[in-house]
């Protein structure tokens, strides 16, 4: 009897263990998802905003650059390696919660090609956003003596474009205001970086091993960046742009950040929302008609066939 009292126990034991109580359904569900694609977003933020204000205000006011030099080439590396670091170090951190999407481009090309949930949708481009929010927030508070410095000693104490741009994007002047170069540039920005995520982590293809993958898709931003940068501030994703730009317009940046003017152009603020949106789909068709499609007739499966979940962009393949 003593014996059975023991084993009965153990049993109710292990159960307990492998069933999680009704109280803390809520950490598997969508806001432990939307809490990881916050967090995600706000590292994103957190890192890449915070390289563009080192090299633009923080150097040249530190005394640890000449307050004269120009914001140059070496400067531009610093922005592409610090938003290439920013990506890889938010997927490791969200991944094994929420797939890592981190970008509601990266999230509207899932659902359309990859069976993500569609009610999802909303609750994690909401999340992404707070998250840019929180980031471009912190990068304010610990750079703001020197964005103070730096408008005061080029802008007259306004609020400037120059300092605008630690936090969110605008066209380049050649562009002389018209919109459509800006968005073509960020329709093929986005859809490289979708297109490409969707190649590193497809089990049917020759992606990287191990836990790689977030590295390479970091490397996929540094090398946006290094191409294609300039054009609009290669923004890529909604949420980087979207989050800081609703900060900057309560802190002081005004029509700066919206409805996004500038000198030689005016209402940009929805050019890297729309055009981002629209190249992750596009990315996501490109890569199934060129790629996805010939796997299916190697392999006898499309990405839909396996039995285990897709994985999200920093999840791996296996």
């Amino acid at each position: 009897m003593a014996e059975n009292t023991a084993d009965a126990a153990r049993v109710e034991s292990e159960g307990s263990r492998a069933a999680p109580p009704a109280a803390g359904a809520w950490r598997t569900g969508i806001i432990s998802e939307m809490s990881a694609e916050f967090l995600g977003v706000f590292i994103i933020i957190l890192l890449g905003c915070g390289s563009v204000a080192l090299a633009l205000v923080g150097l040249p006011g530190s005394g640890r650059q000449a307050p004269t030099a120009a914001f140059g080439p070496a400067n531009w590396l610093i922005v592409a390696w610090g938003w290439g670091f920013a990506v890889t170090f938010a997927v490791y951190a969200s991944t094994g919660v929420s797939g890592a999407h981190l970008n509601p481009a990266v999230t509207l090309a899932f659902a359309v090609r990859r069976g993500f949930a569609w009610a999802k949708v909303i609750p994690f481009w909401i999340a992404q956003v707070l998250g840019g929010v929180a980031g471009a927030a912190v990068v304010y508070a610990v750079y703001t003596s020197a964005i103070s410095w730096f408008d005061a000693t080029k802008h007259g104490g306004q609020r400037s474009n120059d300092t605008f741009s630690i936090f969110a994007t605008f066209p380049a002047p050649y562009f002389h205001g018209n919109m459509w170069g800006p968005v073509l540039d960020q329709i093929v920005g986005t859809a490289f970086l979708v297109g490409v995520v969707m190649a590193l982590i497809d089990r049917r293809n020759g992606g990287p091993l191990s836990n790689l993958a977030p590295l390479f898709i970091g490397l996929v931003v540094v090398g946006i960046g290094m191409t294609y940068g300039v054009n609009a501030g290669y923004a890529i994703n909604p949420a980087r742009d979207l989050g800081p730009r609703l900060f900057t317009f309560f802190e002081g940046w005004g029509d700066i950040a919206f409805p996004g003017n500038g000198d030689g152009y005016s209402g940009y603020f929805w050019v890297p929302i729309v055009g981002p949106l629209i190249g992750g789909v596009v990315g996501a068709f490109v890569y199934d008609i060129f790629i996805g499609q010939f796997l299916r007739a190697r392999t006898g499966r499309g990405p839909d066939d396996d039995p285990r979940p897709e994985p999200g962009p920093g999840q791996i393949e296996s």
